[in-house]
């Protein structure tokens, strides 16, 4: 099925842009969610993160303990290549069953680390990347998530940057000083876009 790839760093609005692709009948698979889902309770991942981390990262009710593993791969590149190794092929099959198993019109897989990671974009016929400037990304994560600017410049730094995510896209929308119903047809466009090219194949 036509797969659209959509990313954006964190604070750009990925979640409120898929949103309004879903409310057209667009297949959405977010690997965060399938990320959180594998971390869970009896999630597929805990057994081996039990293995390689230790019971010290496992949460009483058995799913991850995501503030320790956080602190950990954020100093440490090992521990993050090792918990990557063991999550990201478990989220690349949940994804890829998702996708066969879609009922829209195309599929959008919502990736943050699609350009980073380096094989999602040959998985994708289309990047879609959500844009906007690097200090509305700090305001809004402060905001939401009530990190301190430095926390953010912190994970900002392990993205790719504005202008490599730019330079892989095939299309921009830009969530920055608009409102809900300009972006609404902002999506609307390339909706249509998106369902012309699903429908020629390519």
């Amino acid at each position: 099925m036509f797969a659209v790839g959509l990313t954006g760093g964190i604070g750009s609005g990925k979640s409120t842009v898929a949103d309004l692709f879903a409310a057209r009948g667009v297949t959405i698979v977010d690997t965060d969610v399938i990320a959180h889902r594998i971390t869970a309770p009896q999630g597929v991942a805990m057994p081996k993160i039990a293995t390689e981390f230790g019971a010290a990262f496992v949460a009483p009710d058995g799913s991850l303990d995501r503030a320790r593993m956080r602190s950990l791969v954020f100093t440490d590149e090992g521990a993050r290549r090792r918990l990557e190794a063991i999550t990201h092929p478990l989220i690349r099959a949940e994804t890829e069953r998702a996708r066969q198993d879609a009922t829209g019109p195309y599929v959008m897989l919502v990736v943050p680390l699609l350009v980073e990671s380096g094989t999602w974009k040959t998985r994708v016929e289309r990047v879609l990347t959500v844009d906007c400037s690097v200090e509305t990304q700090i305001e809004r994560v402060m905001r939401r998530n009530g990190f301190t600017r430095e926390q953010v410049l912190a994970i900002m730094a392990r993205q790719a940057t504005r202008e490599a995510r730019l330079a892989a896209a095939d299309n921009v929308v830009v969530n920055e000083d608009v409102s809900v119903e300009e972006l609404s047809t902002r999506v609307e466009a390339l909706h249509q876009l998106y369902l012309s090219a699903a429908a020629s194949g390519h």
